[in-house]
């Protein structure tokens, strides 16, 4: 199960980058080259506990569909969301914010699990994690362009 943390320093408060983090809109902001779209659930604005998500996107000229819950939401400390339907086994994202200062430190842990066994494994190797690790990290780089822009 491939599982990768990333931590982004960004100076704005944590709470303002906990919002950022779990805003819908900025999401599809973030992955217009994928032609994502929120489909179903909350479609727009801020997601919370116990809410879900259903994006469509296309990926490797896949088009496909994910089903999301947040199922931990500690503003302005910690939310995760987890895969209930989608392409993986298993996905789930926590998203951690901690103020140091003038900054605050936004960590992802991302863990997923391929499907279809040694195949999955091997594409994980080859090219699925690089390119999850790519996602998130772009991700990551408009929130800290959004929540230092001057208000």
């Amino acid at each position: 199960m491939p599982r990768f943390i990333l931590t982004t320093r960004i100076k704005a408060p944590a709470a303002h980058c906990f919002d950022l983090a779990r805003s819908i809109d900025l999401h599809l902001e973030t992955m217009q080259h994928s032609e994502e779209k929120a489909i179903a659930g909350v479609t727009s604005g801020l997601i919370g506990l116990g809410e879900t998500v259903t994006w469509e996107a296309r990926h490797f000229g896949i088009k496909m569909k994910l089903i999301s819950k947040i199922t931990i939401c500690e503003f302005p400390v910690l939310f995760c969301d987890e895969m209930l339907e989608g392409p993986f086994k298993s996905l789930i994202h926590r998203h951690f914010f901690a103020e140091r200062g003038a900054f605050t430190l936004m960590i992802d842990e991302f863990a997923y699990e391929s499907p279809l066994g040694i195949l999955g494994c091997l594409a994980d190797l080859v090219f699925l994690e690089k390119y999850m690790r790519k996602l998130i990290l772009h991700r990551n780089a408009v929130i800290k362009q959004k929540a230092e822009l001057p208000t």
